[in-house]
């Protein structure tokens, strides 16, 4: 059979663009689409939404563990979630480079498809363009997510002894998408954590549970997302070097190429911020999903500060020693995401 390519025309409104939604687009993803052929699509919420947008150009769009379907969904998914609401509807954006393959594009149709379906997730609104060869990289894909919130977790939530928990070990879609981006072969199996948090955090909500903020950390990793809450809440944050799980497939990459697992892309690792009294409660929970079996606490919020300047993200190591971890700078990986 001969292989298929996209084409301009089919980015162009007419009928070749309609054959290509109707053979493609609809025969793949028409069991989850809401309102297919309606300019826009209609949702009820029962109260409070949580609404997160995202472009996905990771490159390569195919990685051990995933490929860009799967990374948006779950990247969207989760976005939500970590504000506390539940994923329902996704909108889906798909920017196409003339010449792609007519056969990678549905086997990220496929993925996407597979994804939403675990946790029950709609699509409810799309749109398909594409564009001259060379103005993309194959594939480019925006989506929205829209969540039913049932908590309040925010940043301005933070308090002075709050316990530091992460569900995973980091840095593994980072190092994973370094290695298949420069063809560095890595004798093991390490894949992506990419996977949809809400499905473990729904054991924690069940619970009522209380907890103060929650982020997952995917661009600028774990370095990222403590920098930030520090410098949004005025706190400063003491991590313990020695219970920052990281698998040692991450670690030996690091080494080879210089690169700090605090600062690598994640994308199925979720941070929380805890009273300590809930801690122990959490961790349970995080533990018996399997996501969560290598949860633990690895610092906490040591004290509030006055001046933005004294807001620093500490490192203690097992001897002592501390250092600052600093917000990542540069462009450490390209499209990791």
């Amino acid at each position: 059979m001969k292989e298929q390519y996209i084409t301009l025309s089919q980015g162009s409104g007419g009928i070749e663009s309609n054959t290509l939604i109707e053979e493609v687009m609809y025969k793949i993803l028409g069991e989850i689409i809401v309102d297919g052929g309606e300019d826009a699509g209609v949702c009820e919420s029962k109260g409070k939404i949580a609404l997160s947008t995202d472009s996905y150009v990771v490159s390569p769009i195919f990685f051990p563990g995933g490929d860009i379907g799967k990374l948006c969904v779950c990247g969207s998914s989760n976005d939500v979630a970590m504000r506390g609401a539940k994923p329902r509807y996704l909108s889906l954006g798909l920017i196409l480079e003339e010449g792609m393959k007519r056969a990678e594009l549905e086997q990220i149709l496929y993925s996407i498809k597979a994804e939403a379906q675990k946790t029950s997730l709609k699509i409810l609104s799309g749109d398909t363009k594409v564009v001259p060869k060379g103005a993309a990289d194959r594939i480019y894909i925006n989506t929205t997510a829209i969540g039913e919130l049932y908590a309040n977790w925010r940043v301005s939530n933070l308090q002075e002894g709050d316990e530091i928990i992460v569900s995973a070990p980091i840095g593994t879609h980072g190092a994973v998408i370094f290695c298949a981006r420069n063809e560095i072969a890595l004798q093991s199996d390490l894949q992506s954590d990419c996977a949809q948090l809400y499905p473990m955090i729904e054991s924690v909500r069940d619970c009522h549970i209380h907890i103060h903020t929650m982020r997952d950390a995917t661009r600028g990793g774990l370095a990222a997302v403590l920098n930030e809450w520090s410098r949004a809440a005025s706190v400063e944050i003491m991590l313990a070097e020695e219970s920052i799980p990281v698998l040692p497939q991450v670690q030996g990459v690091c080494e080879i190429l210089g690169l700090e697992a605090l600062s690598l892309a994640n994308e199925g690792v979720c941070v929380m911020a805890v009273p300590p009294k809930e801690s122990k409660k959490i961790l349970a929970l995080l533990k018996s999903h399997p996501l969560g079996a290598n949860a633990c606490i690895i610092g906490h919020i040591s004290r509030k500060v006055q001046d933005i300047n004294q807001a620093h993200v500490i490192l203690c190591n097992a001897w002592g020693g501390k250092r600052y971890v600093e917000y990542p700078q540069g462009e450490l990986l390209p499209r990791i995401c």
